[in-house]
This record gives C-alpha cells, structure tokens and sequence, in this order.
C-alpha cells in the first residue's frame, strides 16, 4: 500500500431498505482503521452527475451508534434513470456515462463501493468497466431476490414489520368475523409473502411463482370457517396478478409504473365468493423504513468490513455474500445473472404446505 492514504468512495443505489447506515457505518470505521479516506457520494449517480458533484467526507466522528439504527440512508439514493439513456428535460435521453466517470475520477478515489439490487450493480459494474475502476458490491434489496447470496440487507426488516402486521391484523379479524388480506411488497420475488405468512400463521400465501385459483382459495377459506374459526388471514405479494394473468400497475410522477392493486383485487373477489367481510391492508413503504432489525444491523456490519478487505486485497468486480453463515464473495456478474426467486419445490414452500396453509394451487 502506497505512503498516501487509499481514498474510496461509496454510493447507496435503488430503493431505500433498513441497514443502509450500518453499511456505511461499517465502511468507514473499518477503512478509517487501514488509515483510508471514504467519501459518500450524494442520491448515488445522480451525485455524480451534478456539477459541482455533490459529495460528503465521511470520518469516524460521522458515524456514531446512532447511525447504526437510523433507517433510509444518509446518503440519498435514486431509483430513477438509468445513466446511459438519462431522461433529459425535453424527453430525450442521453448517455451520461463519461460524466459520472469524469466526476468519480475528480475525486481521487480508487475503488467505489455500491451498495444495491441487481438493478443498480448492474449499472454500477458497466461503469466501472468503462471507466476502469474497481468496484465492490454489497447486496441490498428487501426483495431478496439477488442470486449468489442468501440474504440481503433489507430483507429481514421487511419480513419482520409484515410478520408485526400480521400479528395485529389477527386480533380485529377475529373481534369482527372478517377475512383480512395484507398486500406486501416483492417485485417479482415473493420471499416477504413466503416468509412472513408462514411466521404470521396466515390461512393462505399467493406468490408470483404459483399460479393460484380464486375457487380454490375460497374453498380453503370456508372450510376454515366450517370448522368454526371466524376470520382468515391472506398474504398476497405485490407482483401477483390477476385471475386473467395481468398485472396491477399505477402510474406515478414521471411516467414511473408501480405494482399496485392487487390487493384490493383479491379482498373483492374473495368477498363475493366467501360471502363474507373482508378488509384490505397494504403495508408498501412500511417495509422499508424504521429502524433496521438485529439480523440486518449485523449483516451491514459483517458485509462492509469485508468490502473494504477486498479492496485492501486488490479484488475488483466482487460483491459480498452470505452463504452457509459466513461471509464470502462472488462475481458481480454471477449475482445479477441468477435471479433468485421463490423455488415452487423448495423447504419454505413444503413448510407451507405442511402447516396447512394454501398457496392458491
């Protein structure tokens, strides 16, 4: 290592999750160790793009333990526009690529951490490629849906604020003789739904990657109330989609489309063929806020430790992993190539199974 101190810098990228801070947290007491500088970069590439680019030093004195429960990300972070097909004011995109390198390179850094979904390190790897400078990824999605690794930062908050809602949805389903449906978020992955459901004891899980029939899932729901229970819990994961195979979308600011609605399909339709109340709860950004849970506030820890050990190594183009309750590293390209979603056939599906709880098939 040469006698100047190692300048790196780290962006937060996609959608906010619990444990972003840890993250960084975790990155600047570990490189502040090796004697490093870490600059944080502002709302991840866009602060890049801005001129001047927008930019934060991070010290030890930065990151106190109150950083460490704090949820959302110091940062900033953008889930909007892709650098090389950037939306400019007059509807036209444009390839900001060089810009975003020309502005990383201004720093003095040598390495970028990037903490994101498969989305952002997609993003991310392209331009370190492009403007050859080493990156370090670090998982972070509440989806859990990045390959190579078996959880992400985010993902054990989000299972655990849908598990509460369960947990308080029962009590007044069973006060009010009602079928009570909880819209949870998931992509195109429905590990929260899979997850949640089984550890909030719901009647029935509809995913993504099982069909479901609506007969079906009334059958269930009336032979719960035939045995003389008086309420049902339904967890439905946000990408499901309708009896038709399409999926329920909402328009946002900016032309941006959302998974949306499924929710208050299902509440309807199962209303109707139960004949009975039902009420509809959509958690959203719930998931993502709040304070991050124990589990995730270790991971940040564990992953951003070891981010700053590969970069003191020499590795490049790795994203930190967590495989069989140990840390390890793969290629970046592996994790964004095996999408990982719920396996029909895998343990926490015949645990479903097993627990009686319908899976609309």
């Amino acid at each position: 290592m040469s006698s100047e101190p190692k300048k790196i810098a780290i962006l937060t990228s996609g959608g906010d999750c619990a444990g972003l801070n840890a993250v960084i947290r975790s990155v600047v007491l570990s490189a502040s160790a090796l004697g490093w500088e870490v600059f944080g970069l502002k709302d991840g590439t866009q602060g890049l793009i801005d001129r001047p680019i927008r930019v934060r030093k991070l010290t030890v004195d930065d990151v106190g333990a109150t950083m460490l429960r704090q949820g959302g990300t110091v940062l900033g972070t953008t889930n909007k526009g892709n650098p090389f097909a950037y939306p400019m004011p007059d509807g036209t995109t444009k390839d900001m690529s060089q810009t975003i390198i020309e502005g990383f390179r201004s720093l003095g850094c040598e390495a970028m951490i990037g903490i994101g979904g498969d989305g952002s390190l997609a993003i991310l790897r392209r331009l370190a490629q492009q403007g050859q400078f080493t990156l370090i990824g670090i998982p972070k999605t509440i989806d859990n849906d990045l390959g190579k690794t078996e959880t992400s930062i985010g993902f054990d908050t989000a299972v655990s604020v849908a598990t509460e809602a369960l947990d308080r949805l029962q009590p007044t389903a069973a006060s009010h003789d009602r079928i009570m449906v909880l819209e949870v978020m998931g992509r195109d992955a429905g590990h929260i739904a899979l997850t949640a459901g089984i550890a909030g004891g719901a009647d029935v899980i509809l995913l993504p990657e099982i069909p479901y029939s609506l007969e079906k899932v009334a059958a269930h729901i009336k032979k719960i109330r035939e045995n003389g229970r008086n309420f049902a819990l339904i967890v439905v994961s946000e990408a499901v989609k309708t009896m038709n195979g399409e999926p329920l979308m909402k328009s946002f600011y900016g032309g941006q489309q959302r998974f949306g609605g499924i929710g208050h399909y299902i509440g309807a339709e199962i209303a109707e063929l139960c004949q009975a109340e039902t009420r509809v709860t959509v958690l959203g950004h719930v998931q993502r806020g709040g304070q991050p849970s124990a589990q995730d506030r270790m991971l940040a820890a564990a992953f951003g430790v070891h981010a700053v050990g590969l970069i003191r190594d020499g590795k490049e183009d790795r994203m930190v992993a967590w495989s069989n309750r140990e840390i390890i590293d793969v290629p970046i390209l592996d994790a964004i190539s095996n999408y990982q979603m719920v396996d029909p056939e895998g343990s926490l599906v015949k645990t479903a199974r097993g627990l009686g709880i319908c899976l609309g098939n």
